[in-house]
Parts: C-alpha cells; sequence; structure tokens
C-alpha cells in the first residue's frame, strides 16, 4: 500500500488559541510579545496584526509605531509545544499516529485511512473543516511524503491534494525553502540563481552535497520519496486497532452498542487469521466536543470470541455518555499474545483452569465484581502455612510442587494467625477449653499435636506445635502454642484456621 501523509500547518497557532478563549480578542490587532535583552520582542503576530505588516521577530516599540493602538499580551512559555501535542492527540481520531512538527505544524499518516471518510478529498476535508471551526487558521496538504506535503502546505499554490507519485512536479516550481533546509543553505542556493527547486532538483547528488551540503541531499530525497522519514508519534502505536467513523453523530446507547459490535467482528476477525487474542482491550468514543472517553476490560486468557468480550464491555458502555453526538468510535487491543491450543475434550464437567469455559468464566466473575475477586492459588515451597500458598498470576501458570495433601488443612486459612486464651495441661496435652472474639469453647475432643518448624534460611524463631481440636457444638479449629512451656512465663497460643 502507498504510503499517504498529510501536513496541518497553522499560521497563527497561538493567537487563534487566545482569540479562541477571549472573545473581545477576535476583532483586535495584537501580538505576543516576551522580554529579550532587555527589549520585548514579537513572537507570534495575530491574523490582522499581520495584515499591517507586523511580524515576528520586530521589536514592540517599532511595531507601534507602524500602528500605535496594537495590543501587547505577554507569551506564555511552552504554550507552542502543549497546543501542537494537544492537537495532534486530537488528530489521532483520523489515524493512529499522529506527530508534532515544530515550530507550527502537525504530520498525519494516513495510509490506509482515508476510505473510512469516502476518500482523500473528503478526509482531508473533514480535518480542516474541523479545525476552522475551532478558530485555527490552518493550510493543510496530502502527498506520498511527508516532504512534499509540507512544503505543498506552506508555499503551495495548487491543489492541497498531491495525486500517488507526482510529487516531483508538484514542488519544482516551489522556492529552495519549501524543502525545510537551513537559512545558510538557501541564502547560497538564492545567491547563485537557483530560485526553485527545478533548478537543482536534477544535479548530480555528488555536486549537491559538495556544494550545499548533505542536508540539501537529504531533505530533497525525503520530498521525492527516495529516502524514507520517520515519524515520532505523540503516543504509542496499538497494532491491532479498528476505528468507525459515524456519517451521522451518535446519541443513544444502542448506536453505541452497534459499533462496538462491529469494531469487535474485525478486530477479533484479524486476531483470528493470526493465532492470536487480546488480554485487555480499550473501546473509545470521540464525541464533536472535543472530548474522549474511554472503557476497558482485561481477560484472564488470549481470547478473540467478539461475544464474549462485547459482554465485558456491555456493563461499562453507560459510562460513555454521548452528549451533542459521538463522530468516532476506536477498539484498541491493549495487550495480545499467542492463543493456546487446549485439548478439547467430549466431557467438559471436569473442565479445568485452562479450559475456554472456565476463562471466560472468571472474566465475567472479575468484570461484574472487581479484578481482586477471583484468585488462583499455588502450592510454594515453605513450611509456615500462611506462606505456604501463593496467588497465580495467570490460569495458564503452573505449580513448581505439588500440593501437600499428606497433611490435613482446614478449609478456611485466616491470613494471620489469631491470639487465644488456653487452659490446658502441660507440658504437652492438647487444650481443655479456650477464648475466642469473647467467647469461652469447651474442647470436646482433639487430635495429636503436629509440630511446624520455621526455615532457618528465612527467619528464626520458635515452633508452632498445631492441634486439631472440636468443642461441644461439634465444629472444629486448627489451633497452635508457639514454642515451649517455661518456668519463667506461658507460652502464647493462636487460632489460624476452620474446618467444615
Amino acid at each position: 500500500m502507498q504510503s499517504r501523509f498529510v501536513v496541518i500547518w497553522f499560521r497563527h497557532l497561538k493567537t487563534d488559541w487566545f482569540q479562541r478563549k477571549q472573545a473581545a480578542l477576535r476583532t483586535a490587532v495584537f501580538v505576543l510579545a516576551a522580554p529579550d535583552h532587555g527589549r520585548m520582542m514579537i513572537t507570534e503576530a495575530s491574523f490582522a496584526a499581520a495584515a499591517k505588516g507586523i511580524v515576528a521577530g520586530m521589536v514592540v516599540s517599532d511595531a507601534k509605531i507602524l500602528y500605535p493602538s496594537l495590543q501587547v499580551i505577554d507569551d506564555v512559555p511552552g504554550l507552542h509545544e502543549k497546543l501542537l501535542n494537544s492537537i495532534a492527540l486530537w488528530c489521532t481520531r483520523y489515524t493512529p499516529v499522529a506527530a508534532v512538527d515544530i515550530p507550527g505544524g502537525i504530520v498525519l499518516d494516513a495510509t490506509g485511512c482515508t476510505h473510512l471518510w469516502g476518500g482523500e478529498e473528503n478526509y482531508l476535508g473533514d480535518i480542516i473543516r474541523k479545525l476552522k471551526g475551532f478558530g485555527y487558521r490552518v493550510r493543510a496538504a496530502m502527498a506520498d511524503t511527508i516532504g512534499a506535503a509540507w512544503a505543498i502546505a506552506r508555499y503551495g499554490k495548487i491543489k492541497a491534494i498531491i495525486k500517488t507519485g507526482e510529487q516531483a512536479e508538484a514542488i519544482m516550481q516551489l522556492p529552495p525553502a519549501a524543502l525545510r533546509i537551513q537559512k545558510e543553505t538557501n541564502g547560497k542556493l538564492q545567491k547563485l540563481g537557483l530560485s526553485d527547486i527545478k533548478s537543482f532538483m536534477f544535479m548530480q547528488p555528488s555536486v549537491l552535497r559538495r556544494r550545499f551540503g548533505a542536508g540539501l541531499l537529504l531533505r530533497l530525497s525525503q520530498a521525492l520519496g527516495t529516502k524514507e522519514e520517520f515519524m515520532q508519534p505523540v503516543n504509542a502505536i496499538v497494532e491491532y486497532s479498528e476505528r468507525l467513523p459515524c456519517l451521522e453523530l451518535i446519541q443513544t446507547r444502542t448506536g453505541i452498542e452497534i459499533a462496538l459490535e462491529q469494531l469487535l467482528e474485525k478486530l477479533c476477525k484479524r486476531l483470528v487469521q493470526e493465532g492470536k487474542g487480546l488480554r485487555e482491550i480499550k473501546f473509545t468514543a470521540c464525541r464533536v466536543d472535543n472530548k474522549t472517553i474511554s472503557i476497558s476490560v482485561k481477560t484472564n486468557h488470549a481470547s478473540a470470541n467478539p461475544t464474549h468480550i462485547f459482554k465485558l464491555l456491555e456493563n461499562r458502555i453507560a459510562a460513555i455518555e454521548p452528549a451533542l453526538g459521538i463522530e468516532l468510535f476506536l477498539a484498541e487491543a491493549i495487550q495480545v499474545e499467542k492463543v493456546r491450543s487446549v485439548q478439547q475434550t467430549f466431557w467438559t464437567a471436569n473442565g479445568n483452569a485452562e479450559s475456554r469455559e472456565v476463562a471466560e468464566l472468571l472474566d465475567n466473575l472479575q468484570n461484574k465484581f472487581g479484578n481482586n475477586i477471583v484468585c488462583r492459588y499455588l502450592p510454594a515451597a515453605h513450611h509456615w502455612p500462611e506462606r505456604s500458598v501463593t496467588v497465580a498470576t495467570s490460569v495458564y501458570e503452573k505449580p513448581a510442587i505439588s500440593w501437600p495433601l499428606q497433611k490435613l488443612r482446614p478449609i478456611q486459612l485466616l491470613q494471620q494467625p489469631i491470639p487465644i486464651q488456653v487452659t490446658a495441661p502441660i507440658p504437652d496435652y492438647p487444650p481443655m477449653n479456650f477464648r475466642y472474639n469473647n467467647k469461652l469453647y469447651i474442647v470436646a475432643r482433639a487430635d495429636a499435636c503436629e509440630r511446624i518448624e520455621p526455615e532457618w534460611w528465612i527467619e528464626g524463631g520458635l515452633h508452632r506445635d498445631y492441634y486439631i481440636v472440636e468443642d461441644m457444638e461439634g465444629k472444629r479449629y486448627w489451633i497452635y502454642r508457639l514454642g515451649h512451656y517455661s518456668d519463667e512465663e506461658k507460652p502464647l497460643w493462636f487460632i489460624h484456621g476452620y474446618f467444615a
């Protein structure tokens, strides 16, 4: 597919922004100025000021000679970059790849995007119309290369859309400055009478490099497309994404659901073809008031099932407020993995955690009740019971060791043992009763002691003597004594779990 680029030039970026914020400035002749070596220098002139012959770089006092009632506003440091970054992010509704072009432009990679707007003319026209509607005076052009589009946007007097392969003819009549070369190089060309690009375009590359440096040759090659030029996008590029522009503004939940279903069908179809599935997806609605609203979900396994993913996002659609209307929808697979092939069985009643049904059930539970509602535990190589399990990072993680089935353990294990008061014969008999939560429990029967030692390489400490005790109501508890009895002090007792 032939690459296509759009370059947008903001002729009065900051002054247009001030006019957007202050309605009184829309009819005023004003400039932005900043101190420089003790003088106030004009950093940008408004459209009305430029019509009076006032340009950036002039001293304010000299400009007031040309127009005594000139209004001067203090420039805001860093405003240029902030505005361009903000506009470039807004432009991602037209393409996944948008970059800032200092000092006053935006570059869009429109490759494969224009058909969504019905062609290049509609695509470029919609961008220009929206930006002018925001109050910005812009020029824009489209071509096969960034360099050609940049030249036409700033210096071109012909149509803004250059057909594929016609960039050389389009820039021939333009001045050398249209190639984004340095002022010194441009001055040398003008002194030699090379006042347009065609006057040196067909010279030998070695001659151009020797006389004018490598910069001119590089910029000419980039504009003609013989050397590739790279962009630095304002946001991370998502490889698997789909977008859906709306012919009419969407203002209902039904419209949002239809858009989501269509995007998921396209996105999942791509993923299936490449044997992949998504682990995280973000669905974004771009409104006409220049605001975006996003919802996202994560899955426990790589999924390319559009029906399942739609159900996960469906409960969050209420967070998307259409307001005046939504003009574009985006679906982005933030995290993608290869789909693991799981052997299918005739009987799925005993399906394990790797089965699609179990993984989708976990997704539904987490989506409804929260990400931390479902945990999968694996055995860990530790003696202390509270350390003997670990939380799995995914449904596919395999245990490093097998579960210790030879020892009886309670169904509910407390995260931390709770101190209790115990009456027990000494030295090694089980308790006769214990007090827990201000209630006295009489022990009817108890099992033999199980001693558990701490790992010496982790920390020192006393051993634990565990007992399974049953009270008069038939309820069973797992309690332990910490250390031995001694003449100096009594050992501490704790409850650590409950049996059925």
